[in-house]
């Protein structure tokens, strides 16, 4: 069963955002999408406070996980975050089997 995992970095003065670019552009997104497992890896900026970034990080399984935080990736990710003096919250959460029918009503495509 695939684990979606939701990081919040909050910095200042841009921090957030700055650390979400470099991930991008130094190609290290990249790196992680094509991981075996990543079924996908995005962020979004918060209208509510612009000095948040959200993650939505999502892979097949907890193993797909480990060998992630066992990558030279990781060290990369983690000297960003000290770079840009970001703190973070985590929650994860296991997809259920599906949306009610009767929440369908609410979803317009």
């Amino acid at each position: 069963m695939s684990i979606v995992v939701n990081l919040r970095y909050k910095g200042t003065n841009g921090a957030a955002k700055r650390f979400a670019e470099e991930m991008i552009s130094s190609g290290t997104v990249d790196k992680i999408r094509n991981e075996a497992g990543n079924l996908r890896y995005e962020y979004f900026q918060s209208l509510d406070d612009p000095e948040t970034i959200l993650l939505i990080d999502s892979w097949e399984d907890q193993k797909s996980i480990d060998v992630h935080h066992a990558s030279p990736m990781m060290n990369t990710i983690m000297e960003l975050r000290e770079k840009y003096n970001l703190h973070m919250t985590v929650e994860r959460f296991k997809p259920d089997d599906g949306m009610p029918e009767k929440d369908t009503n609410f979803i317009r495509k």
